[in-house]
């Protein structure tokens, strides 16, 4: 936190423009690169209540440079993961009994899923003219040009906008927008399937319900990715577990195998966790909420 400060000081008491961008974007590119002291914790509150601050510092930096890469990367990235683990969660428990504050928490999320979207756009628009508009009309052509290096901003930027659409469901404006979330999706996974220990995988497990146009049965292909997301994890990850857990049991109304699933990811080490502790402890909360929900879910 000192050191955060002083740099802030530095910033500020810098005149010179060019002097100045240089500072920022060397600040810049530390903070973007950074995320492992809130990957690696086990305490999910203390990183809800840090993550504003990081957040509100990369914009902040992203202000003074507009094209900065990785920061764009990391705005995308980082509202997308608070909106979801600490907004959409919280949104879902209140469903039942607290229906105005899970609304509010709702509308909350679909603002900050808009904000993530809005950077990994602007990151996938470097160097792109007219890229935005390209991939509205014909987004399998404008992401022709992407390479390896964008995978992650083309994951955040759907993930992002997957989200925002599921939270959407009653504006149809939004939900026509799912060929571009498919696109980019599908664009990351042609380039690095193993990308984050399978998580692109793991995404495509919960998509597959609503995919148009494509031959066999959804939750075939979801299992498909559920194996190969866990290939890919090492069986280290939770969320593959929870995805289809949510995305075919329940459908189907496989009440033990999604007990089973559950159960299982509970099982995970956190403690053998490196760099992915906290996602496996708010999987293991969710896992919780869901299990005590089992007999509202199904009907068997």
């Amino acid at each position: 936190m000192n050191r955060i400060l002083l740099c802030l000081a530095v910033l500020a008491a810098l005149n010179g423009c060019a002097v100045r961008e240089l500072a920022v974007n060397r600040f810049g590119d530390a903070i973007a690169q950074g995320g492992s002291a809130f990957s690696s914790d086990d305490d999910p509150e203390l990183v809800r209540a840090a993550a504003p601050f990081s957040l509100k510092l990369i914009e902040s930096l992203l202000a003074e440079s507009t094209e900065h890469r990785g920061l764009l990367l990391a705005a995308s990235r980082g509202f997308t993961q608070y909106a979801y683990a600490f907004l959409q969660q919280e949104a879902e428990e209140a469903e039942d009994q607290e229906l105005a504050k899970s609304l509010a928490l709702q509308d909350r999320a679909r603002r900050l899923y808009s904000r993530a979207r809005g950077y990994g756009l602007r990151g996938l628009a470097l160097g792109k003219p007219g890229f935005a508009q390209e991939l509205r009309k014909d987004p399998a052509k404008a992401l022709a040009a992407t390479s390896r290096e964008d995978v992650a901003l083309l994951y955040w930027t759907a993930a992002s906008w997957g989200a925002l659409i599921g939270l959407s469901k009653n504006d149809p404006d939004v939900l026509g927008e799912l060929p571009q979330v498919e696109a980019l999706m599908d664009r990351a996974l042609e380039l690095d399937e193993a990308f984050d220990r399978g998580a692109i995988h793991t995404f495509m497990i919960g998509y597959e319900s609503v995919r148009q146009g494509v031959a066999g049965d959804p939750a075939e292909r979801a299992r498909r990715h559920f194996a190969r997301a866990m290939e890919l994890s090492g069986g280290s990850e939770a969320a593959p577990l929870l995805a289809l857990a949510e995305a075919v049991c329940v459908p189907q109304q496989l009440r033990a195998e999604f007990e089973s699933l559950l159960e299982q990811a509970l099982r995970i080490d956190t403690r053998s966790a490196a760099d992915n502790r906290l996602a496996i402890v708010l999987a293991q909360r969710r896992a919780r909420w869901l299990l005590s929900r089992v007999d509202y879910l199904f009907t068997n």
